[in-house]
């Protein structure tokens, strides 16, 4: 690599491009892995930046997309003759199996990146210095991320959205001086950086994930903590207060901690419904209808500390809390029926997540189950008296009614989501409780292509039944 950090290309005979062109990659060849909803947009916009991009998807499908792009497609794990390998963050280089092409590039001395990297490059390289912000931790990273990115475009800002959430990095255009990034990151892609530096980074909060992928708990946290990496002093780094491994994760920039509950010196954190900062109250999130819960306490906390900090006003901030329309699949009112809510949180694919959701209401209706993670249901414990009912769906349903009888809570085994609203909701409409709360602390590989597809499909159910009502 050169001293700035660029990947240098070997040498070669290559294709210069016009004067007056962009082509900060020209003359390095770069072969991509996983054509998917990223990938592919990636590898486009690289073979438009100059780079020599060579693709491969282990699915024919992916492979074929490639070809009808005009793209070269050939198996960089045959022979690795290139500058770096572009991993789909979907595809493990380690962890539980090295894919081949990652076998390859490392054997070849080769970095493995992601697409957030060529943005973060490309950027440079144009001569902006639009700032980037990197959002990650196990649970609210999504929401924060939508949430600063309302907060800004309602300001005026020139601001983009995307990574893990929204439009792929390397869809995203070129922003200029006073644009900013906002990017969800997940642990996947931070393991995959080299060069990229976040001007605001933050770690919300830390429970047990992708471990197949990290190898245990402290192998994903040292993962997350990526996001800190290349800070300068003058960056800032929000550091979530509210469990003890985040809490500790070193950082070497400016701190700012943020809290769903506890007072902070120098940081933002909630009292109730109250966001506070060092100079008092600015906003009340009983009027951001959009926010329950203390999970979204905090992610109010961090996003309001990051916008606060990119030059919003306290009334700006506020106001972006207070019309934020929230996100699908997170807590999403989708119908109410017969004075019955029916909550879409199905992006609560592990069990933190579901108690952040159940732990907003009084009482619930609950639909959980899946293709289960390894904490199971245990941390929804304490939150057990709010369930009035559950019913079960899944892989998990049978381990999940295990741990519910055991505690007494009224449970049944539906099997599917199709076969479990119209139980949940019976239940609801006989006055069990006045929320139907689809968070089912699993993923949704066992039934659905994703969590998307789940939660699309509740709402689709809940809209055909209040057609029916």
């Amino acid at each position: 690599m050169t001293p700035s950090g660029r990947i240098a290309p070997q040498a070669r005979s290559v294709n210069r491009p016009a004067e007056g062109v962009f082509a900060p990659f020209a003359g390095e060849r770069i072969a991509l892995v996983g054509l998917g909803k990223a990938g592919l947009p990636a590898a486009a916009r690289l073979a438009e930046w100059g780079a020599e991009v060579t693709a491969w998807d282990d699915k024919p499908a992916g492979r074929d997309a490639a070809v009808a792009a005009g793209l070269r497609v050939a198996d960089p794990a045959a022979a690795f003759d290139y500058d770096a390998l572009l991993l789909s963050p979907g595809i493990p280089h380690l962890l539980p199996r090295v894919h081949p092409a990652a076998a390859a590039a490392r054997a070849a001395g080769r970095p493995i990146l992601c697409d957030v990297e060529y943005l973060y490059r490309a950027v440079r390289a144009s001569g902006s210095a639009a700032r980037f912000v990197g959002i990650t931790g196990t649970n609210g990273k999504s929401t924060t991320t939508a949430l600063l990115h309302h907060m800004l475009v309602g300001a005026g800002r020139q601001a983009v959205a995307g990574g893990n959430l929204g439009p792929a990095a390397l869809a995203m255009p070129l922003l200029g001086d006073d644009g900013v990034y906002v990017l969800e990151m997940s642990s996947y892609s931070l393991e995959r950086l080299a060069t990229a530096r976040f001007d605001i980074a933050m770690l919300l909060n830390l429970s047990p994930d992708h471990l197949d992928r990290h190898g245990d708990m402290a192998g994903y946290a040292a993962a997350k903590a990526h996001v800190f990496d290349r800070q300068a002093p003058q960056d800032l780094a929000i550091l979530g207060q509210d469990d003890a491994m985040t809490a500790a994760t070193p950082v070497h920039a400016r701190l700012l901690p943020i809290s769903a509950h506890t007072p902070q010196p120098n940081g933002i954190w909630a009292e109730g419904r109250l966001l506070h900062d060092s100079a008092g109250v600015f906003a009340d999130l009983a009027e951001a209808r959009a926010l329950p819960g203390a999970h979204n306490a905090q992610n109010a906390a961090a996003a309001s500390a990051a916008a606060l900090a990119l030059g919003l006003s306290r009334a700006e901030v506020a106001e972006g809390l207070r019309t934020y329309p929230g996100l699908p699949h997170r807590q999403e009112l989708v119908g109410e029926i017969r004075g019955v809510r029916f909550i879409n949180d199905s992006k609560a694919t592990n069990a933190d997540s579901a108690v952040r959701a159940v732990a907003s209401y009084d009482r619930v209706v609950w639909i959980a189950g899946g293709q289960p993670k390894a904490d199971g249901i245990g941390p929804l414990a304490p939150f057990f008296p709010r369930i009035a009912r559950a019913v079960l769906i899944g892989e998990a349903a049978p381990a999940f009614a295990a741990v519910l009888a055991e505690a007494g809570v009224p449970h049944e085994i539906a099997g599917t989501l199709d076969a479990a609203l119209p139980v949940a909701a019976a239940a609801a409409f006989a006055g069990a409780a006045p929320v139907v709360l689809l968070s089912p602390a699993c993923a949704s590989w066992d039934q659905f292509t994703g969590f998307e597809q789940r939660g699309d499909r509740f709402r689709d159910l809940v809209l055909a039944m209040k057609e029916r009502a």
